[in-house]
């Protein structure tokens, strides 16, 4: 098992889970990051430290969200691996407790001026 990211973080892209992840398996989008789920070791270590409560382990992802299996999977082999922390994104704090961000997610790699 794995644990995903959701929906919560599109246009957020706060970086304290990769900070915390003792396997480096997470990916950057332009405004998204996605878990490698045959990286994830399920250690649970960034669940808790997401400041928008978007990691989910892959049996408790909600209904709502379950595409985000699927987009971390895909997504976690094309764009480039992050294994440090960063600013989160300018609009951060604007959509952090935003709903229905879905049709905000950039599918564009990150890490990338």
């Amino acid at each position: 098992m794995a644990y995903v990211v959701a929906e919560p973080c599109i246009k957020c892209k706060y970086t304290d889970c990769v900070e915390v992840c003792p396997v480096n398996c997470f990916y950057e989008g332009a405004n998204f990051l996605v878990i490698h789920p045959d990286e994830c070791i399920d250690c649970g270590a960034c669940e808790p430290v997401c400041p928008t409560k978007a990691i989910f382990p892959e049996t408790e992802l909600p209904a709502d969200w379950s595409e985000y299996k699927a987009l971390n999977t895909k997504y976690s082999t094309e764009w480039p691996n992050i294994a440090e922390k960063k600013a989160a994104l300018p609009e951060s704090e604007e959509y952090k407790d935003k709903k229905g961000k879905r049709a905000e997610l950039s599918l564009a790699p990150g890490g990338k001026k």
